[in-house]
Parts: C-alpha cells; structure tokens; sequence
C-alpha cells in the first residue's frame, strides 16, 4: 500500500512512470537482491520493512551484503501487536502472560525470521519467561486466517495487517510493542501499561536505492517522497490503518537504518535464530 501510494504520487511530481513490481519471497531478500545488483541510477528503488535490517544478521544466505543497499527514505512505522481469538480467557496482555506461567502457547506469526517473530520469542525467552511454541506461516494473511479459525493460541503480526480484525471483532489486541496507543486501535494498551515497559518491535516501511546512487539522486528521491507523506491525505491513510509518518533527511535516516540492523541484531543472536 505504502509503495503505491508513494509511486503514484511520484509519477505525477518527476513526470515519470513509476511502477511498483511485487517480488514477495524469501522474507524480503528476493527483491533486496534484485535492487542491490541494479543500475544505481535512481530508476530502480526498493521498497521494503525492517526485514532488510533483521535479515543483516538473521539470514545468512542473502545473496547480496545490506552494504549494497543505500537509505533514501524511512516514511512509515507501526507496532507489532499480540492478538488472540475473542474466546481466549485472557483479556489483556497481562492475563494472557499469567496463563502462559502455568502452560505453554502457540504462537503465529508471518514467517521465521520476520520482524514480529524475533520480537515475540525475545519477549517470551528474555522478558516474559514464558514457553511458547512458534508457529511459522507463508504471510500475514494466513496467520490471521489461523488465529480466526482458533488454530493458534496468539499471533504476533505488525499492527496494519490485524487492525481490520481487530476493529471488527474477529480478534482481541491485547497489547502493542510500542511506547504509546495507537490511533487505528486505541483500545489495545501497549505492553508497557500490561506491566513490561521498555518493550518496543515493530517495523518500518522504507526506500532504498543501489549503493553506488550518487548523494544528488538519493536526496531528490528523498525529499520528494517526504513532500508526498507530508500531504493531509496520505497521512490519514497511513494512521487508519496502523501506520504513523515518519520525516526524515536521508542522513537521518541511513543512521536509524544502522542503529536498527545493530539493535535487532542483537535480538537475533539472544535467541538464536538464523534462516538459510
């Protein structure tokens, strides 16, 4: 959605074609690759999550180094939240925290190795104490079909892909990896109100060009797209669904693309996760 919005808006401001070509697999690393072996001429960007930054530690066959990929944007951001089906007993976070001290859970999640997936086994292992078995599925829309069905205890999935769920019934948020509410579900208390502060997943939506991109293209891709998240309307669809702007030179943001691939790097290597 992130992307769209975006590249039409380009097309209308450089007088250029923008063409948004899905290559989902991989967690992210099929299109990584693809742009990081690409002219780097400012024609072929990357639109991607912070699976770009956990896959700097967590995948080990990416076939291309995070190197080869320079920061033009990061414009988006939104929490990871832990949902379950309205007949699970536990009514927030913190009850359903307190039943899982008495008996192991399943949880679901987009995939091993994704964003919420690391952030949730390093809450349960190293904050919660709690046991809990990972139930990996191929995206978030089959996870959220499977917590739906009560085919998994809890998922663990990135806000914007459960807040339509949410908001009609089909699921309970109980609670956001996140330092404050959220204005698409503001009755799901963050896990700091349940009692762990200091616990903050979630991810971001950003743009990347080759390595090679000369500085005048990466600050022109840079400020035209902050121009376009800066209109009234494209705010109000990123917020409806989970997501808040984010505004940023591409400095700023190629130094919070390196403190994230550190601080989920740390993550990774707490719990051990590594992905072929």
């Amino acid at each position: 959605m992130v992307a769209r919005l975006v590249g039409a808006k380009l097309s209308e401001r450089l007088g250029q074609t923008v063409v948004v070509e899905n290559r989902g697999g991989a967690g992210g690393n099929l299109a990584a690759r693809a742009v990081a072996g690409a002219a780097p001429d400012g024609y072929t960007i990357l639109a991607t999550t912070s699976a770009l930054a956990v896959n700097d530690t967590a995948s080990r066959n990416k076939g291309y180094a995070t190197e080869d990929l320079r920061t033009v944007a990061l414009v988006a951001m939104s929490p990871d939240v832990l949902a379950v089906h309205p007949s699970n007993p536990a009514k927030d976070l913190r009850e359903f925290i307190a039943a899982a001290k008495q008996k192991s859970f399943t949880f679901g999640s987009a995939g091993v190795g994704t964003g919420p997936h690391i952030g949730a086994e390093y809450f349960f292992r190293e904050v919660a104490k709690v046991k809990s078995v990972h139930v990996p599925f191929t995206g978030g829309a089959p996870a959220v079909t499977a917590a739906i069905g009560n085919h998994v205890d809890a998922i663990v999935l990135t806000l914007p892909t459960v807040t339509p769920q949410i908001t009609q019934g089909s699921l309970r948020g109980l609670g956001l990896a996140s330092p404050m509410r959220n204005a698409a579900v503001p009755n799901v208390p963050t896990y700091g109100e349940m009692g762990f502060p200091g616990v903050y997943s979630g991810s971001w939506v950003g743009f990347f060009a080759p390595a090679k991109t000369s500085d005048a293209v990466v600050a022109k891709l840079n400020a035209e797209i902050n121009q376009i998240l800066k209109e009234p309307e494209a705010q109000q669809r990123l917020r409806t669904i989970g997501f808040d702007p984010i505004f940023k030179t591409h400095v700023a943001a190629a130094d919070e693309f390196k403190s994230d691939v550190a601080n989920w790097g740390k993550m990774v290597r707490a719990i051990g996760i590594s992905v072929d």
